[in-house]
């Protein structure tokens, strides 16, 4: 839309409040709402204030003042106000330099898509990300000097199959519940809602089922799209999802492990090139992929160290990332085959379906700089010819432990991630998509504020191990 079609929307629908959004370095969306009567075509060019000192990771506070440009492609009408409310997506810019800010990651990825075509390698990145979440029906948890713990409960928990009072059964066992239909999955009706306000607002859904674990886990497929254009969208189906699973008293998480025991919540990002509406991945090599395709997995896999510290940048992140329990460790790739951090789906022949899909992600990443960092990765596997090696078809989980010892794996931790990064990040930093500033700020923020305070403190655990030696 243009910003006079925008104006003409919200007066249609009889908006009352506008909504600026934007997401913050961790990649949480951030916002403030103004008046229609301070909303003007003149906004999309001029912004509207804030104080970017508040945002985490972002300005000092004697340097605070920061502008939110509405991308007017992105308005929609608000799925969840009681007031009726135009909702718009915002780039930021530094007021006194009149330029983007370089640490809003949604210009990083403006940035990234910008290389992709200078680099006459392709025109066009499609992602599709698969973000799977939990739906639980209460949730507790609390850390202080004296105490720590979480509580989770879910209906559909197995734990909770000897409740006693009302209790039907029909609770999916650890690991059975890919697909069995109602009564054991007992949120069809509440995926299926989340998949009508996301179609209203735009997004256009392949497919929503109950996921592997117990308790409600669940996926949402998005159609793919082009990078910038899939990472709001991720940002948005996060935002719906939460939003009607409160509607039904539920409380929705992405935490890629907060059961033990069973499966996590991983986020598989199919990802393709594209050049003047040809695709650039179908050719005649393994499985139906060209040459390029092979570099660009070359270069995921050889990143993939560095690349865990932005696709999966959080301690709970490596919870998952663990054998047994269908997470992809292990370095290789293969068709088909789930056991392989990258898979090659066969579900077509056509050659505009041919894709990779990196397995390792997971939904607590910023989209922006997680598809970003995965596209410079690729590229740089694509620039310096990168030979990702033989694929493997075999069940990576049931290798003996020679042939397993051959396979790199996945870090085992955010601290092993970063040290990964901070020792390499060139990739990164060509056409300046990332710079120096934004990886160390990345890393700095990480360490002070998420692994230094998971360290300092006891865990629960510990005590059953510990408190009677």
């Amino acid at each position: 839309m243009t910003p006079k079609e925008v104006m003409e929307f919200a007066k249609k629908n009889k908006a009352e409040m506008v909504d600026f959004k934007f997401v913050d370095f961790p990649g949480m969306w951030q916002h403030f709402a103004v008046p229609m009567i301070e909303f003007t075509e003149k906004t999309f060019e001029e912004g509207s204030g804030f104080d970017g000192s508040s945002i985490r990771g972002w300005q000092a506070i004697n340097d605070s003042d920061m502008l939110a440009v509405p991308d007017p492609n992105t308005a929609i009408m608000d799925p969840f106000t009681k007031i009726p409310t135009l909702s718009v997506v915002c780039n930021i810019q530094d007021p006194i330099r009149n330029e983007p800010y370089p640490r809003d990651p949604r210009y990083i990825a403006q940035k990234a898509e910008a290389y992709l075509k200078a680099s006459g390698i392709g025109d066009t990145a499609f992602f599709g990300p698969e973000a799977e979440f939990f739906i639980f029906d209460n949730i507790r948890f609390d850390q202080n000097m004296n105490s720590g713990y979480y509580f989770i409960e879910s209906e559909e928990g197995i734990w909770n199959a000897g409740k006693e009072g009302a209790n039907l059964g029909y609770k999916p066992r650890n690991k059975e519940g890919y697909f069995p239909v109602a009564p054991i999955d007992s949120q069809e009706d509440i995926r299926a809602e989340m998949v009508r306000e996301m179609e209203k607002a735009g997004i256009h859904v392949e497919k929503q089922h109950h996921e592997v674990a117990t308790a409600g886990q669940a996926e949402i497929d998005m159609r793919f799209d082009s990078m910038v254009k899939m990472a709001d969208k991720l940002m948005l189906y996060k935002y719906i999802v939460k939003n009607v699973g409160k509607r039904h008293g539920k409380t929705v998480t992405f935490m890629p492990k907060p059961l033990f025991g069973d499966n996590g919540s991983g986020m598989h990002t199919h990802q393709s090139i594209w050049k003047k509406g040809k695709p650039l991945f179908a050719g005649d090599e393994y499985a139906g992929i060209s040459k390029m395709c092979l570099y660009y997995i070359g270069g995921i896999l050889k990143h993939a160290h560095a690349l865990a510290a932005l696709t999966n940048p959080t301690t709970n992140s490596y919870k998952r990332l663990t054998p047994g329990y269908e997470a992809p460790v292990n370095l290789a790739y293969s068709s088909r085959n789930r056991s392989a951090s990258i898979r090659i789906p066969m579900y077509s022949n056509n050659p505009k379906a041919k894709r990779i899909e990196v397995r390792f992600p997971d939904p607590t990443c910023n989209p922006y700089l997680a598809f970003s960092a995965m596209l410079m990765a690729g590229l740089d596997g694509i620039e310096n010819k990168i030979d990702p090696g033989e694929a493997i078809d075999k069940n990576l989980y049931e290798l003996e432990a020679r042939e397993a010892a051959q396979v790199r794996k996945m870090p085992g931790s955010l601290d092993e991630a970063l040290a990964a990064l901070e020792a390499d990040h060139a990739f990164l930093l060509k056409g300046d998509v990332f710079t120096e500033d934004i990886l160390q700020t990345w890393m700095e923020y990480k360490k002070s504020k998420e692994i230094d305070p998971m360290r300092l403190r006891p865990h629960p655990y510990e005590f059953f191990l510990y408190y009677d030696l």
